[in-house]
């Protein structure tokens, strides 16, 4: 009795500290999501870093010719698209007032071959409210708000890496090889994963790029980067990303060829993505299961939005990562983790069980 009163207590405990965690986590969002943005670039732009340091460059110096490096290209890249979407805010009207009767015309059409007569598409102007603009707007304010403080947190996580190691060496006390392997090997997974994603999503859009250009689509540089950007969210980002791009098509194209020829595309692009290029490039770093992935998706764009989407991929590896190194966590660490055991006991139950069932069947 006292020991299950005594679980009951633990059980009670660890709900109430996952509650917790994640109520920090979604208060907190706002100071959490540059910070760990700032670790995690932290990580991947280390080695770079590193290398002016071994030039006899000053650490500050070296540190802050990285940063500018990196955000001059992506400077860069946001001054080549900028204008692409300013224009495309300014076709919204002229869309709008140019297709809606095409688009009625196009669902009409169809509703009368399925049977749903007086099947219609909604407005154009009712989708782009001037409401939903201005929450646009400010969640672009938010964002740039966030970007403009990363940058500073990846600055001091650099200069401060030789401090951060002697206070998890203090923490860990005798046990320094196991700190150092976990910092090792987190930093790894959060490399790889990073490193490897910003080349697949280069890789994308030039891909979609050169389709999308060969297809006549007018912003296709746009459209491109949105795709690859999207692409870095497993599963959900593709779905949305593809649908809204042939959506467009739709609209600003006279032949049903084009959008179907657009979404076929799409679909080459990803299966060769997902098949080829991400396998190669980006390897199996973050080793957990299918389900996990889906599950911190959902979990983090809840809690952080698309940022949350992108960032607990990474973060569920190195959960498996600190799991695996508890003995007692490691049932959960095998439970993040992406290998099935296929043994010949195992074999044995299924042969078993569907005898079992074919003897009940015959009974």
């Amino acid at each position: 009795m006292a020991s299950s009163t005594h679980q009951i207590q633990k059980t009670a405990y660890l709900l109430f500290i996952i509650v917790v965690v994640f109520w920090i986590l979604k208060v907190g969002s706002f100071i959490i999501i540059p910070l760990v943005w700032g670790v995690f670039f932290a990580f991947s732009l280390f080695p770079i870093s590193n290398w002016f340091e071994e030039k006899r460059i000053p650490r500050g110096l070296a540190i802050t010719l990285t940063i500018v490096l990196i955000s001059a290209v992506a400077l860069l890249v946001f001054y080549t698209l900028i204008n692409q979407v300013v224009n495309l805010i300014l076709d919204i009207p002229e869309i709008s007032d140019s297709f809606n009767k095409k688009i009625s015309l196009y669902f009409a059409d169809l509703g009368g071959k399925i049977g749903f007569e007086g099947m219609s598409m909604p407005e154009i102007s009712d989708i782009f409210t001037p409401e939903s603009l201005n929450t646009t707007l400010r969640e672009t304010v938010k964002s740039l708000t966030l970007a403009g403080i990363i940058p500073l947190f990846i600055f001091l996580m650099l200069y401060y890496t030789d401090f951060f190691m002697e206070f998890l060496k203090k923490v860990s006390g005798n046990d320094n090889n196991s700190i150092l392997n976990w910092i090792e090997d987190s930093g790894k997974v959060i490399q790889s994963y990073l490193v490897g994603m910003v080349i697949v999503t280069g890789i994308v859009s030039v891909m979609s790029g050169v389709v999308f250009y060969f297809l006549g689509i007018k912003y296709y540089l746009l459209f491109a980067v949105f795709i690859a950007v999207m692409n870095l969210i497993p599963y959900v980002g593709v779905i949305l990303s593809s649908f809204l791009v042939v959506f467009y098509v739709l609209l600003t194209t006279d032949n049903l060829f084009y959008p179907f020829i657009t979404l076929f595309m799409l679909w080459i692009i990803q299966l060769t993505e997902n098949n080829l290029i991400t396998p190669v490039i980006v390897g199996s770093k973050v080793k957990v299961n299918t389900m996990v992935v889906i599950l911190a998706i959902l979990i983090g764009g809840s809690l952080w939005g698309v940022s949350g989407m992108i960032l607990f991929i990474p973060l569920m590896g190195v959960l498996k990562i600190t799991f695996d190194r508890i003995p007692s966590l490691e049932p959960y660490g095998y439970l993040l983790g992406d290998k099935f055991p296929i043994n010949e006991k195992n074999e044995n139950f299924w042969k078993l069980f569907l005898k079992k069932v074919k003897n009940k069947k015959e009974a």
